[in-house]
């Protein structure tokens, strides 16, 4: 079975997905709304036909998302290694070589879930992934099954900087997704589409902390089909005897580096998150209010 669902072609995946992405479309009317109103919000010139038309495109592209997720716990090294092409190699093999450890930056953009998949299987080296809890243990299990395939290690970001230190100062890789909202006593302020954003500014502090290169890395999907692993030169960052400043000017230039990539490949971000909720509540009041309902509803029923 699984080597029958390995085999499904990407084009077969890629067209399934479509029909699954425009299905969620059409049912799932909250994150619908949360897609049109985060398009809204970065472009208020779009007319209502422009946002539709590209809220169809992101659903689209999840629904390709959660298909090739499926697929991956079916591949095999060599089924990886075929499918995704990987641009930037000389990035990759340069930073690895300076032996001061590498923290490879992404988003959740394309395949996200592929992208340290496809570089541990090419340096034949593990990759520490640095993960949030995810609410649902199914999820959380079946997540945890894809990432730490052939042997990648995944740690949950509460208490993970000591295992983030000594991966790095053995000259190893860590991996971050940085592209999603933190609490304010986690993160720094920087912007993001020309709005105030919260992002977290670990990848700032362990390189200068550590002298650890910051790689970008981006899975994305190829136009005529299939997946490009692109490998960005490292990240330059500045280093004063201003710490303070040096983390929000550092972490800004990764947040920039992240939003160069999204405006590149606008469809295949992850445009369900609430990325702008900390700054502009009022852009996801419907939700914020369901939580707080849900969180006085535990309370009552834990009284």
């Amino acid at each position: 079975m699984s080597g029958f669902i390995a085999g499904i072609s990407h084009n077969h995946i890629a067209a399934a997905g479509r029909l699954l992405g425009m299905l969620v479309y059409i049912l799932d009317r909250r994150h619908r709304r949360i897609v049109r109103r985060n398009l809204k919000f970065i472009y208020p010139e779009w007319s209502i036909s422009q946002i539709r038309t590209f809220s169809r495109l992101i659903f689209q592209n999840m629904g390709i998302t959660v298909l090739e997720f499926c697929q991956i716990i079916s591949f095999s090294r060599s089924d990886i290694s075929s499918r995704v092409r990987i641009k930037g190699e000389e990035n990759l093999l340069k930073a690895i070589e300076s032996n001061k450890g590498v923290i490879f930056i992404s988003a959740h953009l394309g395949n996200w879930e592929m992208s340290p998949l496809a570089v541990s299987i090419y340096l034949e080296k593990p990759i520490l992934l640095i993960a949030r809890k995810i609410r649902s243990k199914a999820l959380e299990w079946w997540i945890y099954k894809i990432r730490s395939r052939f042997g990648n290690i995944v740690v949950d970001k509460k208490g993970a900087l000591p295992k983030m230190v000594r991966t790095l100062s053995k000259g190893e890789m860590l991996g971050l997704l940085i592209d999603q909202e933190t609490t304010h006593s986690e993160g720094i302020k920087v912007t993001f589409f020309g709005r105030t954003v919260t992002a977290t500014p670990a990848a700032a502090i362990l390189a200068r902390r550590l002298g650890s290169m910051v790689l970008p890395g981006f899975c994305v999907r190829k136009p005529g089909g299939g997946l490009l692993l692109i490998i960005e030169p490292p990240v330059t960052l500045i280093k004063t005897d201003d710490v303070r400043t040096d983390l929000q000017t550092n972490t800004q230039i990764m947040t920039d580096v992240i939003e160069k990539t999204v405006r590149q490949y606008f469809e295949q971000w992850f445009w369900l998150h609430k990325r702008w909720k900390r700054h502009y509540p009022y852009l996801y009041h419907e939700d914020i209010a369901r939580r707080q309902r849900r969180r006085e509803k535990r309370k009552r029923l834990s009284a």
